[in-house]
């Protein structure tokens, strides 16, 4: 019998520090860009955390809570990195 492996359509290209599945890949995403997609990709987390806890699926609820911060810790060591202007 023969397989045949599926390969995607659309293969990322360079390194995505926020590796998102399904989500293209940017190559040269500035300071500012990546802060943000990095904020975004904590609130996701704590949101998909949120709707497991809800469907009553505890240990996916931890996983996702948990993971949230982590993405947080990630955009605030950049915005340390890159010298951004301090917040208000």
């Amino acid at each position: 019998m023969f397989i045949a492996i599926a390969r995607p359509a659309v293969e990322p290209e360079g390194p995505d520090a926020v590796a998102v599945p399904g989500s293209p890949a940017i190559p040269s995403a500035s300071p500012r860009a990546l802060h943000a997609r990095l904020l975004q990709n904590a609130a996701l987390r704590r949101m998909r955390g949120l709707e497991r806890r809800r469907n009553n699926r505890p240990e996916d609820a931890d996983y996702w809570l948990h993971a949230a911060p982590v993405a947080v810790r990630k955009a605030c060591a950049l915005r340390e990195a890159a010298g951004f202007l301090p917040l208000p």
